[in-house]
């Protein structure tokens, strides 16, 4: 087993966009360059409160899940009884934009199905153009299925009911989903309650397999010590397991955010190598989310960073940092707890912040794609 640390003493001084200072890789960071007008102005008075999830489907169009009930009253003030204000009125919870930012359609929140997550977190538009949203409410212990219009299709766990990690029906606050769609099989990062990797069959919901961190089983679900910068590593996961991720090559990628590394493991759940990200941060971590790059190899890993709030960019096979954008701040190009992130077909980056942030940015692609 490799295990890849990645020094960043000096990485609070370092500029957007600029290389480590280590040894020149072979992938060349790519440069990104904020959209400030994308995405155009919600129509029906519609506002978005905090954006937990964002996803790119297979005709790059973007795909935002917010949280409308995170909205204060002064930002909801157009439905107070009697309005409090000529703006505003929380948009459907899932909201779907072309490539150029304009609005396709808007679906769901409370009262959409009856376990419509409390606090909604994460989505997903597979290969088929369904749609799968968790939740990290205290009993959002569920993964819902719909088609692109909002259809219900399917359910995985049931609100309320959580039976700790090596359960095989029932799930602890799942964060993200992915489908691979060679196996039909998809991989949840479950999550905020419990601390695991879990595989359904995504067309049935049947339970397939799951892991822990290093790909072990998961013992007992116990309080952890906080994490501590240059301790030895956790043998667990911290809560939460934040995202997970497939590469074209096989290998799944998982945010175990509050130890502020990534695990790689097969598609068995074998375990490849972890690779530490800024591991001076406390707090909730570094490793929010992750996509790629996507020219043939994926050779650049992007990786978003909710508490230092930036975008890491990695070398993929290498787990070295190249470069990086992105700052804390409330200007465009600037983040608050930048939250999740996707990437489209032409290497375009879209990103989602909660907290008080409540926004999604495009960054552009400016240099070219890998051949």
């Amino acid at each position: 087993m490799m295990r890849i640390i990645i020094a960043l003493a000096a990485a609070w001084l370092v500029s957007p966009l600029v290389a480590m200072a280590q040894p020149a890789p072979a992938v060349t960071a790519p440069v990104y360059q904020v959209d400030p007008f994308w995405p155009k102005p919600l129509p029906n008075n519609w506002r978005i409160g905090q954006a937990a999830g964002v996803a790119v489907d297979r005709r790059d169009h973007v795909w935002v899940l917010h949280r409308a009930r995170t909205m204060t009253e002064d930002e909801r003030g157009a439905t107070l009884t009697p309005p409090r204000s000529e703006c505003c009125i929380p948009a459907p919870a899932v909201i779907e934009f072309d490539p150029d930012g304009n609005l396709v359609q808007a679906w769901g929140g409370p009262g959409h199905h009856p376990s419509w997550p409390a606090n909604e977190h994460g989505i997903y538009v597979d290969a088929e153009d369904n749609v799968w949203i968790g939740g990290n409410g205290a009993n959002d212990h569920v993964l819902l299925k719909f088609s692109r219009d909002g259809r219900f299709i399917m359910q995985i766990g049931v609100t309320g009911q959580t039976a700790g990690s090596n359960d095989q029906t029932r799930l602890g606050r799942p964060a993200d989903v992915e489908v691979d769609t060679a196996t039909n099989e998809a991989f949840v990062a479950d999550g905020y309650l419990n601390r695991r990797v879990i595989v359904f069959n995504a067309t049935t919901g049947a339970y397939i397999r799951h892991w822990g961190a290093y790909g072990r089983p998961p013992p007992a679900d116990a309080p952890l010590p906080a994490y501590q910068p240059g301790q030895a590593p956790s043998p667990l996961f911290a809560n939460p397991v934040h995202c997970v991720r497939l590469a074209r090559d096989g290998l799944v990628y998982v945010c175990d955010r509050g130890n502020d590394r990534i695990q790689v493991f097969r598609r068995d759940g074998s375990f490849v190598r972890e690779i530490i990200i800024a591991p001076n941060t406390l707090g909730s971590g570094s490793v929010w989310d992750i996509d790629f790059l996507p020219d043939a190899a994926q050779s650049v890993m992007l990786t978003a960073d909710g508490s230092n709030n930036t975008v890491w960019l990695l070398a993929r096979q290498a787990g070295e940092i190249i470069g990086r954008f992105g700052r804390s701040g409330r200007n465009a190009g600037e983040f608050h707890w930048v939250h999740n992130m996707a990437v489209d077909s032409r290497g375009n980056v879209f990103t989602t912040e909660v907290d008080t942030g409540k926004r999604a940015q495009r960054f552009r692609l400016m240099s070219q794609l890998p051949r």
